[in-house]
């Protein structure tokens, strides 16, 4: 493993606050923390791997529990079965809910094929769900500003498809249509970029002053927070690695947030062996980060393949600390002592 060496970036590092690109090092890691696992990821992978201890494989899963790769293969290694919907599990088998959450119907669909369900939707999806529903019987139109297709906004949608509307981005403001002025609200998918939600908020507020927020932040506090890290140490940086898989909301936005904060590159890898060699060219200083739903294991071996090249100095940039833990579902929690 390279060395680490912390000096005190906003929040731990002096030369990163300083505002331009430091020449005193060689070549160098800028590490962002917090970065990985939130608490709502850790829950849903311990949530699968607990089921399989208590219950045997095969565990079904439906779609993805979390969005990357090295975690859905491990966990299919270890007997769990990932499918698209319900209608393919056997009749009163085991299914998990991925932490995306689902909407009623797969509920309603589960329980007439009498799965055993247990659900590991992240408590701050669950949360937006409850706004949803919660405005839906108060007769507002709600406009959820997320991704079209991504399975969290299906589910979110899927409370009240009579009052939702979705708007992807800035650019899907104009096509937005509502009934009453006085009782619209936006809610958001937890794992958007920050900026481009406030952007669409703020064009949206702008066609419709009257537009109401939600009781509390619906962006994940992981998602802002790695945002928040890679922002600041994006400025330093001629290339920012994030690890990720495609799929994954939160780490493809990391990408865009590197790159509008002022890095001159930034890719996303599933893996080590995914980054290209002639990213490095001319490469003094790199940022490391990696999405909500990816393991520390992924993150080292990036690490140890860029010291391989020679960035064997590795700086810690923390921007906040995280302690946030969520409960297991009750259907695999440890019975009490």
């Amino acid at each position: 493993m390279p060395s680490t060496i912390n000096m005190g970036i906003p929040g731990a590092a002096s030369s990163v606050v300083s505002g331009g690109r430091s020449e005193s090092l060689s070549k160098r890691v800028l590490l962002a923390e917090p970065r990985g696992y939130c608490a709502g990821v850790d829950r849903a992978v311990e949530t699968v791997e607990r089921a399989l201890e208590k219950h045997g494989a095969p565990v079904y899963v439906r779609h993805e529990i979390v969005h990357n790769r090295h975690v859905v293969e491990t966990l299919a290694k270890a007997g769990a079965i990932f499918v698209d919907e319900t209608d393919e599990v056997p009749e009163g088998a085991i299914v998990v809910f991925s932490a995306h959450g689902v909407a009623p119907t797969v509920h309603q669909t589960a329980a007439e094929r009498d799965l055993k369900v247990i659900d590991a939707t992240c408590p701050l999806v669950t949360k937006v769900h409850n706004e949803a529903k919660r405005f839906a019987r108060d007769d507002y139109d709600i406009l959820l500003i997320g991704h079209e297709g991504h399975e969290e906004v299906i589910g979110t949608a899927g409370e009240a498809p009579d009052h939702v509307q979705l708007v992807d981005g800035p650019d899907a403001v104009d096509n937005v249509r509502i009934r009453d002025e006085n009782k619209v609200i936006w809610l958001s998918q937890t794992t958007l970029s920050v900026d481009e939600t406030m952007e669409t908020v703020r064009r949206l507020r702008e066609k419709f002053p009257t537009l109401q927020d939600p009781p509390s932040d619906d962006i994940c506090y992981a998602t802002q927070n790695r945002q928040v890290a890679v922002k600041a140490m994006a400025p330093e940086c001629e290339l920012v690695i994030v690890v990720g898989s495609r799929n994954s909301s939160n780490s493809v936005r990391l990408v865009e947030v590197a790159l509008n904060a002022g890095s001159d590159a930034a890719h996303l890898v599933d893996y080590a062996e995914d980054i290209d060699p002639a990213w490095l060219d001319g490469v003094t200083t790199i940022g490391v980060t990696s999405g909500a739903s990816v393991p520390e294991i992924l993150v080292r071996g990036v690490l140890e393949r860029l010291a391989d090249y020679g960035y064997d100095t590795v700086q810690p940039v923390t921007t906040a600390n995280e302690t946030l833990v969520f409960a297991l579902p009750r259907e695999i929690r440890p019975p009490r002592s």
